[in-house]
Formats: structure tokens, sequence, C-alpha cells
């Protein structure tokens, strides 16, 4: 699995084009062979963190040169950021835990 650690700021004022923009890149990333999930945060001071997983480095490679991706990316370098990087990243290993639900007996 690769993982994509997108984080960034925004110019003042940009929030109103951003928004549809963010979620036409959702709609797009999802649509790519080999991906798997996204999530994003926005920490107290502003931060914006997107994670994004695909199975491999070719479905990264999909999506990174899907046309309309790299005009928003463009769009952002331009006019929404004022901050801007990622990191991709090679899952080593991955565990998941996920507690037992209580039963109704319990």
């Amino acid at each position: 699995m690769i993982v994509t650690v997108f984080r960034t700021r925004l110019n003042p004022g940009v929030d109103d084009e951003y928004g549809p923009t963010a979620a036409r890149m959702s709609e797009l990333a999802q649509a790519v062979p080999g991906y798997i999930s996204h999530k994003g945060f926005v920490a107290d001071d502003g931060e914006r963190v997107t994670i994004v997983e695909f199975e491999s480095e070719e479905a990264l490679h999909k999506w990174r040169i899907d046309p309309e991706h790299r005009a928003a990316k463009k769009r952002g370098f331009d006019s929404f950021y004022s901050e801007f990087k990622y990191q991709i990243c090679s899952v080593i290993r991955d565990r998941v835990w996920v507690a037992k639900a209580a039963s109704a007996t319990d």
C-alpha cells in the first residue's frame, strides 16, 4: 500500500472556490483503480492534512497524471495554497484492531 500525506494551508478568502474543487478531486480519486481511501482533517492552527491510500505506486501514478487533477494542482499552487507539502510512503506494516461490540447480555 502507498500512503500520501498531503499538508497544506489555504490563502485567505479562497474557501468558497476551494471547497467545490476539493469535492471534485475526492470524486475523481475514488474512481481511480487501486484507490483505497482518503480522509481530511483541519488542525486548530489552520493546517489541513489529507491522508490518501492507494494499493500501489501504479495506482498513485494514474491519479497523479489525471488531467483534471493536474489542473487542480496547478490552481492550488497558483491561488489556493500558501503552503504545500506532501510525503509519499510505502506501508511496511499494517495492523488493525477493532473493539468487540458489547453484547446485549453484558
